[in-house]
């Protein structure tokens, strides 16, 4: 039995982890990012937050990673599960961090629209920058031409 690029039950082509990288990428640039975003933070709203800052980039951050590592694993094993863990990981992803923020938001070292604002700055911000960039440079990381052949021995 032949398969065919319609039949969307097929494990996907062999491909790089583009969404790891891609995640990974936006991770490095983030961490990269936070002293700025925290010294913005602190100069606005003080250090609460500053505090609120740090924690809304680990929200983030771990939301970014969380989507890297399960949009991977999906495009190992099919293309219909790709677009399920895509929308259904979004979902879960926000409902955690709606659950994170609720659960700092009475806490005195927080302020709450700070957690907010720099959440979605930072989110945003970071997806904004890595569209940039891959626009900017060929669909690199992972993207590019050639890029299969240079990371394989």
């Amino acid at each position: 039995m032949r398969v065919t690029a319609a039949d969307l039950h097929a494990p996907a082509p062999d491909a790089p982890p583009v969404e790891r990288l891609l995640a990974f990428d936006m991770l490095k640039r983030g961490i990269w990012a936070a002293p700025v975003i925290v010294l913005a933070a602190t100069a606005i709203w003080g250090a609460d937050g500053a505090s609120s800052a740090v924690v809304a980039i680990g929200i983030v951050l771990v939301n970014l990673v969380l989507a890297a590592v399960s949009l991977s694993w999906a495009a190992r094993r099919s293309l219909t599960l790709v677009m399920a863990v895509a929308l259904g990981g979004f979902a879960v992803r926000m409902g955690l961090v709606t659950v994170v923020m609720l659960l700092v938001k009475d806490e005195p070292w927080i302020d709450l629209v700070a957690l907010g604002v720099t959440v979605l700055v930072t989110h945003l911000g970071l997806l904004f920058w890595e569209l940039r960039y891959v626009s900017a440079t060929l669909a690199f990381p992972a993207l590019k031409p050639g890029y299969k052949e240079a990371v394989q021995p």
